[in-house]
């Protein structure tokens, strides 16, 4: 079923064979995507789900202008957490109002709904949704949109605080070697959540209760990828009293396949610029929508990716004073792009990211390899495994344990960026091809027959079934 084009819902007539899911994402942009995401791959599989999908009045007018299928529908709360434009000044209370403020506005719109709900797919980080379906009789499906491993070091704390290593000091402990989370490769301290130590730390105990509210749920979803991270998926599988999928990559390459203007005059200028550069030339630079780097670290990005001579496509949201002087035809700066289609251009030949989930699994399935410039929470354990474990990427920073922000310079960022696309380098080339090879795993689990497309129709099968005892 296309995406865009309305079509009748087949099953309308028989409200017993709809099968109606209410979808509540947690209220960022790294969550409400993920979780659209899924939504639409949910109704490309059968044309009798209905979606409600709950956002605040004001998350509504973020996306009311998004594509959606026909048979998502866009439900509302009010406005009772504070607004997404300030909410990095007090992170803390942020979450805490998610936490406590949502639920009842929640459950006066389930009172609302014309249609009896078959399911709740709710971020983890809304558990107050898993104590809403046990009071209804709803299952609950918490989708996790961090990577499988962070999750598992969550939900094995305990051994942490058991081995010794928390609370720990990185200055002293931080290349100690944490090699007893089941499913996880070793890993040093300093690579952990960046909430288990330092000034993130007052947010632990919130992450540490979404997660083990989990197995109160009927199901845990993953956006990753099952072959990326089987290992860890596979323990939680044996331990977890429930069915888990892996749904990933939960980002949106089902929009590629939609025709695309992008390539005539009046597609993005963006993209017109990427066709006219050669294959692989281009890196791709974006750090993100939420945290950033300080200033003076961001001034010495951008003198080292232009003292490198590479061309370059830049995402900078907010201030492009720093650009003002400088790009010409070596490099475009863009307040947003279309970032799937960007890194899956041919042109682009490296990605220089913070380690948000969900660029990680874009440039996977892109096929394009990573410098990683981790800053917040589950962005130093994603850049440890696209670095040592999926061997897909560089780091720009090493950790320089205990010393506050390492400030790199814009010599070092130059010659890293000149090395990172120099296509002439055996090292790059054996890099490229594993980036390569991953780009295909993905492929292969979203096609039919997969491990995505098998999960995705169990999970259909199962809440239908459910649904209609």
């Amino acid at each position: 079923m296309s995406l865009n084009q309305p079509e009748k819902l087949q099953a309308m007539e028989s409200p017993r064979s709809i099968c109606h899911v209410v979808a509540v994402p947690y209220p960022g942009r790294g969550h409400v995507n993920p979780m659209m995401n899924l939504c639409k791959l949910l109704c490309s599989k059968t044309p009798n789900i209905v979606i409600s999908f709950v956002v605040t009045e004001e998350w509504l007018g973020f996306i009311s202008s998004d594509d959606k299928p026909v048979n998502v529908r866009f439900r509302t709360i009010p406005n009772v957490i504070p607004s997404e434009l300030d909410r990095a000044n007090n992170f803390p209370a942020f979450i805490a109002a998610v936490l406590t403020k949502m639920e009842a506005p929640f459950e006066d719109l389930l009172d609302r709904l014309e249609l009896p709900v078959a399911a709740i797919i709710a971020d983890t980080y809304v558990a107050w949704t898993v104590r809403v379906g046990q009071r209804r009789n709803i299952p609950v499906a918490s989708l996790w949109t961090m990577s499988a491993s962070v999750f598992s070091i969550f939900d094995h704390f305990n051994l942490l605080v058991q081995n010794h290593h928390f609370p720990a000091d990185l200055s002293e402990q931080g290349n100690d070697r944490v090699d007893y989370i089941p499913g996880l490769t070793p890993i040093c301290l300093a690579d952990l959540p960046t909430i288990l130590y330092g000034s993130d730390r007052q947010v632990l105990h919130i992450a540490l209760d979404c997660v083990s509210s989990v197995p109160k749920a009927q199901y845990l979803l993953f956006t990753t990828v099952y072959e990326l991270e089987f290992q860890v998926i596979d323990v939680l599988k044996a331990n977890l009293p429930f069915p888990v999928y892996a749904i990933g990559p939960s980002i949106p390459y089902l929009d590629l396949k939609q025709p695309c203007s992008t390539t005539t005059l009046n597609g993005p200028d963006y993209l017109q610029w990427l066709d006219l550069q050669p294959r692989g030339s281009v890196l791709y630079v974006s750090l993100g929508s939420f945290l950033s780097v300080s200033a003076a670290q961001m001034d010495e990005i951008v003198a080292g990716v232009q003292d490198s001579g590479v061309r370059y496509l830049w995402v900078s949201r907010g201030d492009s004073s720093r650009f003002k002087d400088c790009c010409g035809s070596q490099g475009v700066v863009v307040p947003w792009c279309d970032q799937l289609r960007v890194l899956c251009h041919s042109s682009v030949g490296g990605f220089w990211t913070h380690c948000g989930f969900n660029s990680t699994l874009e440039a996977v399935y892109a096929g394009v390899p990573m410098l990683t410039f981790p800053i917040f929470m589950d962005q130093n354990p994603n850049s440890k495994q696209i670095v040592e474990d999926w061997k897909v990427g560089w780091r720009v920073k090493k950790n320089k344990v205990g010393e506050g922000e390492h400030l790199v310079s814009r010599e070092e960022i130059a010659e890293l960026v000149r090395r990172f696309l120099d296509f002439e380098s055996m090292e790059q080339m054996e890099m490229r091809q594993r980036a390569w090879k991953i780009g295909e795993t993905c492929q292969t689990a979203i096609a039919k027959g997969g491990s995505t497309d098998i999960n995705l129709d169990a999970f259909i099968k199962d809440i239908s079934e459910r649904h209609h005892h």
